[in-house]
């Protein structure tokens, strides 16, 4: 490959990032529509600028004809997780699928960086349907916390203000921050059960919530602006302090008096 036509190259990577973003949101959807907790909180994903594929391949002595071969990150996702435990999870879910093939594995988390870095890491074949065929694109899958994407996210952009060169006492100072990090998920996993109870308690309110305001709505259009009054009345009454057994009867109220009206 004399010259790369970038535009070009760069289409199934811009394809695979797309596929697989829309794949483990679409499991994270599986688990909240069968009410299960999900190990996957978010997922983003990106594709490398020109610039910095140019930059790597020539850190590494990579020829333009190798970079697709040789360069593993061209293109990657990177999911979040709410607890360190729900990173093995997500692995595990990984290692299962048979429409991506894993080429090799870094954990990062067991085996932190000297940096204080921590993340899995998972490089994997993935097949590419375009008009000229399948193509086989090499891909990086991050997996880690939300404390350890804060932190990750600080150190790339201190790396990037000093071309990787970070000052000894700012690197003493990344450490003491990524080693507080990791203590943070190690609390969060303590209380668990706990906030996992108060996430579901909020997500169940707020689906009741949705619902009476509907009706509301709904009473409203039927001219019946008194009785949408009080509803909206007691609602506001209840959303802070209210128990999910009085917005339920609440919400009961609002579709007895649909049905009368109907």
């Amino acid at each position: 490959m004399a010259t790369i036509e970038w535009k070009s190259f760069l289409i199934p990577y811009e394809q695979a990032v797309e596929e697989l973003k829309v794949k483990f949101k679409s499991i994270r959807k599986e688990y909240r529509k069968r009410n299960e907790y999900s190990p996957i909180e978010f997922v983003t994903g990106r594709v490398k600028e020109i610039s910095s594929i140019l930059e790597k391949a020539n850190k590494f002595n990579i020829p333009d004809e190798r970079i697709m071969l040789e360069m593993e990150d061209i293109c990657g996702i990177r999911i979040m997780c709410q607890f360190v435990d729900d990173v093995t999870k997500v692995v595990n879910i990984i290692r299962s699928r048979k429409d991506m093939h894993i080429m090799y594995e870094k954990d990062y988390v067991t085996n932190v960086k000297s940096s204080g870095y921590r993340s899995y890491h998972i490089i994997i074949k993935y097949p590419v349907s375009m008009a000229e065929g399948q193509r086989d694109i090499i891909a990086e899958i991050q997996i880690r916390t939300l404390a350890m994407n804060f932190w990750a996210t600080i150190e790339h952009s201190l790396n990037y203000k000093y071309k990787h060169d970070i000052p000894d006492e700012i690197k003493a100072k990344l450490k003491i921050a990524a080693d507080a990090a990791f203590q943070l998920d190690g609390h969060m996993l303590e209380i668990k059960d706990e906030i996992k109870d108060a996430q579901k308690l909020f997500e169940v309110k707020s689906s009741i919530v949705s619902n009476i305001i509907r009706n509301i709505l709904t009473i409203t259009s039927m001219g019946k602006l008194s009785e949408a009054d009080i509803y909206k009345s007691k609602l506001n009454q209840l959303i802070n302090k209210g128990e999910v057994f009085e917005l339920n009867n609440l919400l009961r109220s609002t579709e007895k008096t649909i049905e009368m009206g109907r």
